[in-house]
């Protein structure tokens, strides 16, 4: 594996919930990371394109969205090793488990050993989410919802930039207000904990809820990438073996300040319409 002077370059990377394919998908900023961010090893934890909302509203495939796959790509043939855990958004995936394609490897889970030697179970995570289990046409239903407040996001931004104000996540906001919300993530992250307890591991590596966190449960270590639509969030294992939680978007936002930043953001969103 090569790694640019200009890029940062860790042990391993975990992506998940990118959700190509949809308009949300915040592909520019991604291609951004990826060039500026290298490992050995790249984790693709789940929901790297969004097969349900192809199927639901057809094709949505700019340029941008070619250019993060065309990256992955270009890395997997520099030596980086990519590794895909489907998710339930492209669960057609776990039809080709142990596959490989254009060396990018399918597997239905992953057992990850940090450089600290603690071991991690890998998985998307929506095998522990009940309502997507149980209530599939609930869990449809759900993601339409979402899908109607990543569509309004942009109009209520532009109607703020009227008056200088910044970007503010519509969908994000309302997970941290509604009660229930605030309720299910929790018992998401104690149920993939307890998972990775039963298993032996020493901690969890997933997705699927776009809640980017690191924190402690019953003495395991739970750890979500979040997303590339609301949050922009990547984890990265330093060669210490540290796990860092990275906000691309802030960062990125951190380069410019006030109108502008909001104005960056906003041309990002019309490049991907």
């Amino acid at each position: 594996m090569t790694c640019g002077w200009w890029q940062m370059l860790f042990r391993t990377l975990f992506l998940s919930d990118i959700h190509l394919g949809t308009r949300g998908c915040r592909a520019d900023l991604l291609v951004s990371f990826l060039r500026s961010h290298d490992a050995g090893t790249i984790y693709l934890v789940g929901d790297i394109f969004d097969g349900w909302a192809i199927k639901k509203r057809g094709w949505h495939w700019p340029q941008t969205h070619n250019n993060v796959v065309q990256t992955l790509l270009d890395k997997a043939r520099r030596g980086t090793r990519i590794i895909f855990v489907p998710g339930n958004h492209d669960e057609v995936m776990r039809n080709y488990l142990g596959t490989h394609f254009g060396g990018i490897e399918v597997m239905q889970s992953a057992d990850f050993t940090g450089m600290d030697g603690k071991r991690y179970l890998v998985t998307h995570g929506d095998q522990f989410d009940v309502v997507v289990m149980n209530a599939k046409r609930l869990a449809h239903f759900g993601d339409t919802a979402y899908d109607f407040l990543i569509w309004l996001n942009p109009k209520i931004n532009w109607v703020k930039s009227l008056w200088g104000g910044q970007y503010w996540s519509l969908s994000k906001w309302a997970k941290q207000q509604v009660k229930s919300a605030v309720n299910f993530i929790g018992q998401y992250e104690h149920v993939l904990a307890e998972e990775a307890k039963r298993g032996g591991y020493d901690g969890v590596i997933c997705g699927h809820i776009h809640h980017a966190n690191i924190r402690q449960v019953n003495g395991i270590s739970y750890i979500n990438t979040g997303d590339w639509v609301e949050s922009c969030t990547a984890i990265a294992e330093h060669p210490t073996g540290e796990m860092q939680l990275i906000d691309w978007e802030e960062r990125a936002a951190a380069t410019v300040g006030g109108k502008q930043r909001f104005k960056s953001r906003r041309h990002l969103e019309k490049l991907d319409t």
